[in-house]
């Protein structure tokens, strides 16, 4: 009677009932969640001699670098509205690993450390830290700098009385990156899935209630708010295809056994899974980053109500503007690219295969493999750039096709979003199944 009734229960909720009824992996699921709950604390913790009041309007203004610092308050689950000691959040270490990424291929001594195995990994990671640390002061100072402009913070400087109030300020801020970053670390290694992806994924769905409080506002537009939604719905589903979409590219290996004495050859094949989207969501935001730069730039030389050079920028790389959609629409497709192929000349199939002694059906083991597999990740690529792209400027399409203005779809949430949630019920099906657990994910 419990199996058949055990049977009529929906996959995944079978699934967490077993997840939670193993002591180790209830344990990793109730940690992330408190470390979860430790981040959003956190997060409304503000920094000595912060205005938080003038920053919420200021946010709520949409004007100058409004835009930008929306964008990494989205990110920072409301740190940044906050001005919260985490208000940078963890982008400093994404910034100095995506660099550290860059130089790996090209500093020959970084090269020798990645090829140690799991030893050079561990240096590499702890570079990576080493390098956050002057990246979340210099971002820090940078960030209050800019805010001093506009009126938000003041007493900012390197001299005078200004001098310890900036050191406080700052040094706070790069401590709240890095205890963001330790509690993501915690994550990884005691808990379930990514840790850093987690506290992204975690500042973005605490958002989620004041998007829903915003689409009230637009209630009088009842028809394109349900169409915003289905178009919302259906833009998950392209992420969660194009995430997934992967070509298997044959290889085929051999392995030599000694018995009795006696060499046997042993044959076998597998596949390379090669994503259609191998990039991630890394050339979205490069994108972004260098499309807001000339705006925020010549916002500080424009004056409101007037012409001349510096007002036809800012209005130019504005988001209402066509010119800013196209030109993100070419830039993520471009990216896409130049990404895709650093990692993938980083991973160097063609020799890690004849190592192995593997080879690909019909292609001479070697140079020949590693030139037929470029050839190959640059053709599905192209479905990778053009499905970026196209998530890249959803916000624009949705807006036009609705008619709703005071709703936007954040589409870099929706990526991290989607791609962290399937990584990690890919994480934990992987420990139901050593378990001997039915999954949920087929």
């Amino acid at each position: 009677m419990s199996q058949a009734r055990k049977d009529t229960r929906p996959r995944l909720l079978q699934a967490m009932i077993d997840a939670f009824g193993q002591a180790d992996l209830r344990r990793r699921i109730l940690l992330t969640l408190a470390l979860l709950v430790v981040f959003r604390f956190v997060a409304h913790v503000p920094v000595p001699g912060a205005d938080v009041e003038a920053m919420r309007a200021f946010l709520e203004g949409g004007t100058g670098i409004a835009p930008l610092l929306g964008m990494l308050d989205l990110f920072s689950g409301g740190a940044m509205r906050n001005l919260s000691v985490a208000a940078l959040g963890v982008y400093p270490y994404i910034t100095a690993l995506i660099i550290m990424q860059l130089l790996v291929p090209v500093i020959p001594r970084l090269q020798a450390i990645a090829r140690e195995g799991e030893a050079g990994r561990a240096r590499i990671n702890q570079y990576t830290h080493w390098l956050t640390v002057p990246l979340a002061i210099l971002n820090g100072y940078g960030q209050l700098m800019v805010l001093q402009g506009y009126g938000i913070v003041s007493n900012v400087g390197l001299s005078g009385d200004a001098l310890l109030p900036t050191v406080s300020m700052v040094l706070a801020m790069a401590a709240g990156t890095m205890f963001l970053v330790w509690l993501g670390e915690l994550i990884t290694e005691y808990g379930i899935g990514n840790g850093i992806s987690l506290i992204i994924f975690a500042g973005i769905v605490c958002t989620l209630p004041e998007l829903i409080g915003q689409g009230y506002l637009a209630s009088g537009n009842m028809g394109g708010l349900l169409l915003f939604l289905l178009l919302a719905l259906a833009i998950v589903v392209i992420i969660v295809i194009f995430t997934e979409a992967h070509r298997r590219i044959p290889v085929q290996y051999a392995r030599s056994l000694f018995r009795g004495g006696r060499m046997y050859r042993q044959s076998g094949a597998t596949h390379i899974p090669m994503r259609v989207n191998s990039a991630g969501m890394i050339p979205v935001i490069f994108a972004m980053a260098l499309l807001m730069l000339p705006g925020v730039v010549a916002s500080f030389f424009a004056s409101p109500g007037e012409g001349g050079i510096a007002n036809s920028v800012v209005n130019l790389f504005s988001s209402t503007s066509w010119f800013y959609w196209v030109m993100y629409f070419l830039m993520v497709m471009g990216f896409t690219f130049f990404y895709a192929m650093i990692i993938f000349q980083q991973q160097n199939l063609g020799e890690t295969l004849q190592r192995q002694g593997a080879f690909v059906p019909g292609i001479r083991p070697g140079k020949p493999t590693q030139q037929y597999l470029n050839k190959v990740i640059i053709r599905i690529t192209w479905g990778g750039a053009l499905f970026l792209a196209f998530v890249a400027i959803s916000p624009f399409i949705v807006q036009n096709i609705t008619g709703i203005q005071v709703l936007v779809l954040p589409s870099i949430g929706l990526l991290i979003v989607v791609g962290v949630a399937l990584d990690t019920m890919r994480q934990l099906e992987a420990q139901l199944l050593m378990r001997r657990y039915e999954g949920f994910l087929k």
